[in-house]
């Protein structure tokens, strides 16, 4: 049975007990604002040709070197954005029962949060990041500013929720997904608190997912990285650990536990995150080019083909429709194939129309997916 005939018939069997799973997403919040770079303008509003690839952009900046340059950022749309947020708002979409937590505000909900905050019944720590998302046909650039999430610590998450509610939200979840540790300084410091402080005194869950995802860790040290590395494992006393990288971070992280650079091709792929998963400890390693995506369980390594898209809609937040994806397909207990296939379905629907689908529509993606 290939892949996608498999995927439909787990949908068909398990998506109808997708309004019985309880999701915790956390812990960001980021107000997106999409631009295009101008490269020439010839008209007042979408009148412009944009700057094409991220090596013209960085053209473009490394001529001014010793002179100026002033180049227009034209908005393309003002959203809610941060990977949690968008996680949430994808796995919302799919069905699931999600509660949010993070930085949505500190006064007041920001407006672009209000309606995700009512749907997730969400809870604010602190004010939300600004990021300037400079979209390319190549990729993407983020320009973040971020000081407000300094102040995600454990304290802050106790005092916006309270302890006890924050142990029966954890203990009602199915899944507990935190994301971003890059943007946020103490979030290693959360993670310890929530094993130490928290957990050992949550409702025992076996089947219990904790997901988590990195964002782009290069900017962090070596030392922070490893550190964080070896947390996830200890989860596995609470539940099943899924790590989710991009080809990027799954490269990084290869490299940091000494392992030697492979070839870029699908065994290769799925080697890797077999030994990091053995390295790490963890129950899942899933790895997710722009091309494909494999992961590696207790159960072997698998490879799931991607629908690539050459002219997407919207490129910012398809890693976090993925990790949405494949998390709901595997609190579903969809196999390992097919929750691949639903996250990468879930991404080409994503970056095709700019919305979150449902399971319905990612059955339907992958009914008319041509090879």
């Amino acid at each position: 049975m290939d892949n996608k005939t498999l995927t439909l018939k787990e949908l068909k069997d398990k998506a109808a007990s997708v309004g019985c799973k309880k999701a915790l997403v956390g812990i960001d919040g980021f107000v997106d604002k999409i631009v295009h770079p101008v490269d020439q303008r010839y008209g007042p509003g979408e009148h412009f040709k944009a700057i094409p690839t991220i090596a013209d952009f960085g053209a473009r900046i490394s001529s001014a070197a010793g002179k100026s340059a002033n180049i227009e950022l034209a908005p393309v749309v003002e959203k809610l954005g941060g990977n949690g947020p968008i996680m949430a708002n994808a796995q919302y979409a799919q069905g699931v029962e999600v509660t949010y937590l993070g930085a949505l505000g500190k006064e007041y909900i920001h407006p672009v949060f209000e309606e995700f905050a009512e749907k997730t019944n969400a809870i604010s720590i602190t004010d939300p990041g600004i990021t300037h998302a400079a979209e390319f046909e190549d990729g993407k650039i983020m320009l973040g500013m971020m000081a407000s999430l300094d102040e995600i610590n454990y304290e802050h998450i106790v005092g916006a929720m309270g302890a006890d509610e924050l142990a029966k939200v954890f203990g009602e979840s199915d899944c507990i997904a935190m994301v971003n540790w890059t943007m946020i300084p103490y979030l290693s410091d959360v993670f310890n608190d929530f094993l130490n402080r928290l957990l050992p005194h949550v409702k025992p869950n076996p089947n219990r997912i904790f997901f988590f995802d990195l964002a782009d860790p290069e900017k962090r040290s070596r030392e922070d990285l490893h550190a964080v590395l070896n947390i996830f494992g200890k989860f596995e006393a609470f539940g099943k650990v899924i790590l989710g990288l991009n080809y990027r971070e799954a490269e990084q992280i290869d490299e940091l536990l000494g392992f030697e650079k492979l070839e870029k091709n699908p065994e290769n792929l799925q080697a890797m995150a077999v030994r990091i998963r053995e390295t790490l400890k963890v129950d899942t390693v899933v790895i997710h080019p722009v091309e494909c995506a494999v992961c590696a369980t207790e159960e072997g390594s698998f490879y799931a083909a991607g629908p690539l898209c050459q002219k997407p809609k919207i490129t910012t937040g398809a890693g976090d429709h993925f990790n949405s994806g494949f998390v709901t397909a595997r609190m579903l207990g969809m196999s390992p194939l097919a929750a691949l296939t639903v996250a990468v379905s879930t991404s080409g629907f994503y970056v095709r129309t700019a919305v979150s689908p449902s399971l319905d529509e990612i059955a339907t993606f992958i009914s008319n997916w041509e090879d």
